[in-house]
């Protein structure tokens, strides 16, 4: 149930019709009001994703790794009040999950309490699984992440696309397995060869979705502030700009700037 206690329409079992129809899945993020009420109006985003990539686009660290569960919670709070149909996802920050799987409750527990978000997200195999298994045991729903995985970039020291040689490729396919034998209702793929995303995406029933992982996988994410041209360094080639919001932008100071310096601002009708 949303916040506003109606049924929302995308849910876990929606998401797996979708992919047994062959209907691509969208998916967005979204931190803080305005953006995820803009993304709500456009109608087709299927899950908005508060993700802990609010550390670089809103907070200006270069890594995932600062984010605290407290201020995860604060940005989802923030997204929930503004969508009503897509499933809403928060991403379980970094410390707060793994190697502790009562740690791991407690965290999922406390983001469903305290914002009335969907589901929660988090990275790993394998090596979160214990975690993954005590949070379904609370009924929280829970999305896998694989690939790339931006919590663990001090392991990886570069972002480079990840599962190109065979053993790390498999390592990603039995991971993927075993997220779905414990009940993960979907799975972030990140950066990583297009045809692994494709056999993963066939040999799984539940959704895959990608973000340089090819077409071949079962729904999109991108951040917003990139594609729509907010973050002008941030060039991957898995990113395509929509926009070009930050020229936008800048021209609209630039003239506000320019109105106020010469007095044009405000003008008479613009005055009580």
């Amino acid at each position: 149930m949303s916040v506003t206690g109606k049924s929302k329409v995308i849910t876990t079992h929606k998401l797996v019709e979708m992919k047994k129809q062959g209907e691509k899945i969208v998916m967005l993020t979204a931190y803080d009001y305005t953006m995820a009420s803009i993304i709500d109006e456009a109608l087709g985003v299927d899950i908005v994703l508060v993700g802990d990539s609010a550390a670089n686009v809103m907070a200006g660290h270069e890594t995932t790794l600062p984010m605290t569960l407290d201020q995860m919670i604060y940005h989802a709070q923030s997204v929930v009040r503004a969508v009503k149909n897509p499933m809403i996802v928060v991403d379980l920050p970094f410390g707060s999950y793994q190697g502790n799987s009562k740690k791991a409750l407690s965290s999922a527990i406390r983001i469903m309490k305290e914002s009335s978000a969907d589901a929660v997200k988090l990275e790993g195999g394998e090596e979160v699984l214990d975690s993954v298994r005590r949070i379904l045991s609370a009924g929280i729903p829970v999305m896998g992440h694989l690939g790339l995985m931006p919590q663990s970039i001090n392991k990886y020291g570069t972002y480079v696309v990840r599962a190109k040689e065979e053993e790390e490729a498999e390592k990603l396919i039995r991971d993927s397995h075993l997220l779905e034998e414990e009940g993960c209702f979907a799975i972030v793929l990140e950066k990583i060869p297009a045809d692994l995303g494709a056999r993963v995406a066939k040999e799984l029933a539940i959704p895959l979705i990608g973000i340089g992982a090819g077409g071949g996988v079962d729904g999109q994410v991108l951040v917003s502030h990139d594609m729509l041209g907010l973050n002008k360094s941030f060039t991957p080639r898995f990113l395509r700009r929509y926009a070009n919001l930050r020229e936008n932008m800048l021209e609209a100071f630039s003239n506000y700037i320019k109105d106020v310096k010469s007095g044009d601002f405000p003008d008479k009708s613009e005055e009580y």
